[in-house]
């Protein structure tokens, strides 16, 4: 019998609604009477894939947009706008203008690795407030070294997970395994295998899927 409900969160730490949905699911939780019978398990996915490892010069969100879409920065700010105070509802602080753009792949070896200590939360947590708030440049080793040891991880675990080619394996596990039930986009929470919320629901949303989930779960597994 299973002692614990999972609850799987395919995420990319580059995607700003990630992290409104991570805070958004813990409030859910919190609220939660049995919250401490869910198991979390985080899971890789690549918004953009396609950025380069290394972009020639460091590019914030808001040039990075407007180079893409060929329109101003100004109007890339704009744009942006519903996004910042989405974040500030939550609680959270955006700084687009400091967000350095970088292929998330080698982050999200980070987190692999993390998780085999059950850091997989805090690896989250610490990478999305490196981007999204201090303008960290996760695209960097030494940086994601300086965020691994953050969390507590040596500098040799780090830098174990950007060269085992175990963890670029779990990275690409995961994003298959989300391709295989039709994930398209991120964030995208999957409770016990049977139902999904996709995107950064508000809380009250998530605590419906909880108890629903639970409920069921419970019935399946009364010893626990």
């Amino acid at each position: 019998m299973e002692t614990k409900m999972k609850v799987e969160i395919w995420s990319d730490i580059m995607c700003p609604f990630c992290y409104i949905g991570k805070r958004h699911f813990e409030q859910a939780l919190e609220q939660f009477p049995n919250n401490n019978q869910i198991e979390i398990t985080w899971k890789s996915f690549q918004l953009d894939p396609s950025i380069p490892q290394h972009l020639p010069t460091k590019t914030n969100v808001y040039q990075y947009l407007a180079e893409r879409k060929g329109i101003s920065y100004d109007q890339s700010v704009k744009m942006h706008e519903r996004v910042v105070e989405m974040a500030k509802a939550a609680g959270l602080q955006y700084n687009f203008d400091k967000a350095i753009v970088a292929n998330s792949f080698s982050a999200h070896r980070l987190i692999q690795l993390a998780k085999t200590k059950g850091l997989g939360d805090a690896a989250e947590e610490r990478l999305f407030l490196a981007y999204f708030t201090q303008g960290k440049d996760f695209g960097d080793p030494a940086v994601l070294t300086e965020l691994g040891q953050d969390i507590g991880l040596s500098a040799a675990e780090v830098n174990e997970a950007l060269t085992n080619d175990q963890y670029a394996l779990d990275v690409k596990h995961d994003i298959r395994e989300a391709e295989e039930i039709g994930v398209t986009g991120v964030p995208f929470f999957v409770f016990d295998r049977k139902y999904a919320v996709s995107g950064a629901q508000p809380s009250s949303v998530f605590q419906q899927v909880l108890e629903r989930s639970f409920a069921e779960w419970k019935a399946e597994n009364p010893s626990t």
